[in-house]
């Protein structure tokens, strides 16, 4: 028989992987706080220059708006691709993974530069619809905050489509079955009985892709074009251009205690959900 693995034991397995997460973030994270309390000089001069500056308090107002704009429209998508991977007939199913897969591997960069291609002035779809003569002169679809929740939205769906199906294939068959037996239609059950039993999924995918998109940086940059910038693409000005390294500094901290209030919330979350299916 094996023995039991001891708390030594196990501290040893996992001491090496708590060691290098320790390194690799905290210990630079605690070098950025303390920039954000020592440059240039020692205070809390930075944080009330944050709170007091229109254009950065205007950053982030429009970080969140693109934020939430992207979390709705990534969901609904996903929800729509989880649906099929998991209901699906088996093309359907084949066809999805195929959706879901692929994007992992295209780089962000060449996925920005992409949608450049296809929304620009003279791009791919204003070249087609004004050779149709459905349009004038071209739309304006990207260097605006449109063609960042469009890239952002494409990068994003499919880290929201697993907590989905994770969701709904956690659902028992039975309850379709007995809703069917007393005559509710098909669009009925979808709404009331299928959409409600995946909430939990819903806000675990919003949150997963809310807290991904206040850190987006390249997306931004590229499809922004500097009109619709985000808190990311703020530190780097701050940091490198300005520069500013005290302000850069605590605009990271307060993104990253955003993020970590997110995380906690998704974490505390997701114990009650578990918690729940135990009773």
């Amino acid at each position: 028989m094996r023995k039991p693995a001891t708390a030594l034991s196990c501290l040893f397995l996992i001491g090496p992987l708590v060691a290098f997460l320790v390194l690799v973030y905290v210990v630079p994270f605690l070098g950025v706080a303390e920039w954000s309390v020592t440059l240039p000089t020692p205070g809390v001069t930075q944080y009330e220059k944050l709170a007091a500056d229109p254009l950065v308090f205007s950053v982030f107002v429009r970080t969140f708006r693109i934020c939430l704009t992207v979390t709705v429209a990534t969901v609904i998508a996903a929800y729509a691709i989880a649906y099929v991977w998991v209901r699906g007939t088996p093309l359907q199913r084949r066809i999805a993974e195929l959706c879901i897969l692929i994007p992992f591997w295209i780089s962000v960069l060449t996925r920005a530069f992409g949608w450049l291609a296809l929304l620009s002035s003279r791009g791919l779809i204003n070249t087609w619809l004004i050779d149709l003569g459905v349009l004038g002169e071209p739309l304006t679809l990207v260097r605006n905050e449109l063609g960042v929740v469009i890239g952002m939205t494409h990068y994003l769906v499919p880290f929201a489509v697993f907590p989905l199906a994770s969701a709904m294939r956690s659902l028992d068959e039975r309850i379709f079955l007995a809703a069917r037996g007393m005559g509710a239609s098909r669009l009925r059950i979808f709404w009331s009985i299928f959409v409600p039993m995946t909430f939990s999924g819903i806000i675990g995918a919003a949150l997963i892709v809310f807290v991904f998109a206040l850190g987006f940086f390249v997306t931004p940059a590229i499809l922004g074009g500097g009109r619709s910038i985000m808190v990311a693409e703020l530190i780097y000005l701050r940091m490198f251009q300005s520069p500013d390294w005290g302000l850069g500094a605590a605009i990271s901290v307060t993104l990253v205690v955003i993020v970590g209030g997110l995380l906690a919330l998704l974490f505390r979350y997701a114990r009650l959900g578990n918690s729940g299916l135990v009773q």
